[in-house]
């Protein structure tokens, strides 16, 4: 068995509450009250009404039609889900739900051919006992003991995101909620943000699903990055294995005023299928970065969600941690398998990295390092960053195998590859997105 001792971050303002009663049902809906925590449990749930975002799901759904509200300056336009977050979690902020000022983190573009971000977040990782997390295991049983988001707070939630029952995107300010037909999916905020807009999208919160990818819950992440329609929301995920500490399901979002090193580098298309109504979908190695990755792009988000799913589910079986970033408003997503928590529980990692306490996970691999110490910010390089990402990137034999999952599990069609190594590496990737206007003015990054 192979474990770590790591310090779980602090997502929630309860996550440290142990004093937590169970409650059962039958009291539950005979007394029609809660707990008195206002708290995501079957005791508070029944007798709340927390606002109802509905969205859209489209059958024919090559093109993004997310409802947009435009600015009065002439701005690009942002849709109403965007809209909609950014307004309640600048609320949550002015209520001093959050553990730190994340507008007040420093944040620099690291010189040097990628274009690496560093952050200064000093307050992310406060003095905890640590835990001891067991990392050889992606797949492990949900455990009640040990905290989950049933025991949040209602005030951290910002809205249920759930779909429609017709072919429109609707909003409701307050909306009730029979759980015992329905388990609500909502986003409720991240107390301890890497970034500006960090926030959590919780599927089925009452199901309380272990953190492991299904079908459903992953569509409902594509659906949430299609609707806010910003390509400067990324959604992220990350596997037990992989930097999950949480073992309830969840995804993590938040708004970077620049694009990520990952989504600039080149790719090798070398993989396709043909998916419903004669869309296409195209899987693609990338190139020239530190950790080996499947580029996932697609013209329908039903096919898409189908292949990254799919794959995820099989390389959950096969014991496989990995992450998984969510770019381009959901038409492209990366798949990365990694091995840094392994190499880390087995000696393998060199103790000058250790000491920067850096976890790589989404964030990390995709280009934005999250540092804990001035002087690692200080210290900051190209040449670190790489180093880094190098420990967490699969070898060339064990990422061949991970193809090959890949192929079968999503069906695809292996490409024959015709063209040169320089051919390959002089593309880049023009579709990134650039510069940031729309967002808070403390967010942008130093360039």
């Amino acid at each position: 068995m192979l474990t770590i001792k790591k310090v779980a971050t602090v997502v929630s303002n309860y996550q440290e509450d142990n004093n937590n009663t169970n409650i059962s049902e039958n009291a539950i809906q005979s007394e029609g009250r809660g707990c008195f925590r206002n708290c995501l449990g079957k005791c508070c749930l029944p007798v709340s009404k927390l606002p109802l975002y509905a969205f859209k799901k489209d059958e024919n759904d090559s093109e993004n039609n997310a409802a947009v509200v435009s600015f009065d300056d002439g701005v690009s336009p942002i849709s109403f889900l965007n809209n909609l977050l950014l307004g309640q979690w600048e609320d949550r902020m002015r209520r001093g739900l959050f553990r730190y000022d994340v507008t007040s983190c420093e944040t620099k573009i690291i010189p040097g051919r990628y274009g690496f971000i560093a952050q200064l977040n000093e307050g992310r990782h406060l003095k905890k006992r640590p835990t001891e997390f067991r990392i050889d295991q992606v797949l492990q049983p949900f455990d009640e003991n040990k905290f989950n988001f049933t025991k949040v707070g209602q005030e951290e939630v910002l809205f249920r995101f759930e779909s429609s029952d017709d072919d429109k995107s609707r909003f409701f300010s307050s909306y009730p909620l029979d759980i015992w037909s329905t388990s609500p999916s909502v986003v409720a905020i991240n107390v301890s943000p890497i970034e500006y807009g960090h926030v959590l999208l919780i599927p089925r919160v009452v199901d309380r699903l272990p953190q492991r990818i299904d079908r459903e819950s992953f569509l409902l992440a594509l659906y949430f990055a299609k609707e806010a329609a910003d390509p400067f929301l990324r959604v992220g995920y990350n596997s037990l294995g992989a930097f999950a500490t949480i073992n309830h399901l969840h995804f993590q979002a938040y708004y970077l005023s620049v694009s990520f090193p990952i989504e600039k580098v080149p790719n090798h298309k070398i993989m396709t299928r043909k998916g419903l109504h004669g869309t296409k979908l195209v899987v693609s190695e990338l190139l020239d970065y530190p950790v080996r990755g499947l580029v996932f792009e697609g013209e329908s988000t039903r096919d898409l969600s189908d292949a990254v799913a799919s794959s995820c589910i099989y390389l959950q079986l096969k014991n496989i941690p990995f992450n998984v970033l969510i770019a381009d408003c959901g038409k492209k997503i990366f798949l990365l398998p990694q091995c840094y928590a392994e190499k880390q529980a087995l000696g393998e990692v060199s103790s000058e990295l250790l000491e920067t306490q850096v976890n790589p996970a989404v964030w990390e691999i995709s280009g934005h390092m999250v540092l804990k110490k001035r002087k690692d910010y200080n210290d900051a390089s190209e040449e670190y960053a790489w180093k880094l990402l190098s420990e967490v990137s699969l070898s060339g034999t064990r990422f061949e195998k991970v193809k090959a999952y890949v192929s079968e599990a999503a069906n695809l069609q292996v490409k024959v590859d015709n063209s040169s190594k320089d051919e390959k590496e002089g593309v880049c990737d023009s579709q990134a997105p650039q510069v940031a206007l729309h967002l808070h003015h403390d967010c942008l990054v130093i360039q």
